[in-house]
């Protein structure tokens, strides 16, 4: 069974930065990629970042190209999304993910098949 556990988030004023982390049990890491997402109140889910199973391809949401970078440590199990010059605009829940197929990496919500419990961030003004 697949878990995966976020850790990271908190409060943090305009300009600042966090680290957020993951960690994956239950299926072999190194094959699957991994995702984060956010989900700000009263709005849907959407795609943060993603990582293929080796690291060498990633992809964000444009607007955040720059301020976030998602790396992952397959020797640890953990994929991490550092993130600076944050706004009060990106507070929300952040949920990391891991794909459903060995292999591929995607943005699609669709294509995740596991997902951990979320972590608040609250970016202060």
């Amino acid at each position: 069974q697949v878990q995966l556990v976020e850790s990271g988030g908190g409060l943090v004023q305009a300009g600042g930065s966090l680290r957020l982390s993951c960690a994956a049990s239950g299926r072999t890491f190194s094959n699957y990629g991994m995702g984060w997402f956010r989900q700000a109140p009263g709005k849907e889910r959407e795609f943060v970042a993603s990582i293929n199973s080796s690291g060498n391809t990633r992809y964000y949401v444009d607007i955040m190209k720059g301020r976030f970078t998602i790396s992952r440590d397959n020797a640890k199990n953990t994929v991490y999304l550092q993130m600076n010059s944050l706004k009060p605009e990106d507070t929300a829940v952040y949920y990391c993910a891991q794909l459903r197929r060995p292999g591929v990496t995607s943005r699609q919500t669709d294509d995740f098949g596991f997902w951990g419990q979320g972590t608040q961030v609250t970016v202060s003004s």
